[in-house]
């Protein structure tokens, strides 16, 4: 799968699918153990950023997403030699940020789930962020 545009749709697919199987079976609150105590299902409606910092701040970060998505779209579309690997970070961070930007703009909150008990809930949109960061950071000091 090399098309990065294909990995950002079934990246913001799955998030905004899993968000939607929470809402129409929790609510807010409520929590499923999966794997007690390591793995829970718990239905959040988060107003802040990333561990809940910020809380209520949504015009700061429906902007901020903006700006993401529009730099991850210009980066991919303006280097289409770029490596795979970096490519796939974009993709990542560009499918999570859509999904989120969703919530946000339909609900004042991002939807959050996955709960490891000993972090902060999120989702899926999160998770592909944090991997495609992870792979940008990566590629950025494998090519030093």
């Amino acid at each position: 799968m090399k098309s990065p545009w294909l990995i950002s749709g079934l990246t913001l697919a799955a998030d905004q699918l899993t968000k939607l199987l929470v809402v129409t079976r929790f609510s807010p609150g409520e929590s499923l153990g999966l794997l007690p105590p390591i793995l829970q299902l718990t239905y959040v409606q988060n107003t802040g950023a990333a561990f809940g910092l910020f809380k209520g701040r949504q015009g700061l970060f429906i902007g901020v997403s903006l700006l993401v998505i529009g730099w991850m779209t210009r980066e991919l579309l303006a280097k289409p030699s770029l490596a795979l690997p970096t490519k796939w970070g974009y993709a990542l961070v560009l499918g999570g940020s859509v999904g989120n930007l969703i919530d946000r703009m339909r609900f004042g909150y991002v939807i959050d789930f996955i709960d490891l008990g000993v972090w902060p809930v999120f989702n899926v949109g999160d998770s592909a962020i944090t991997i495609g960061v992870a792979l940008l950071i990566w590629q950025a000091v494998r090519r030093r």
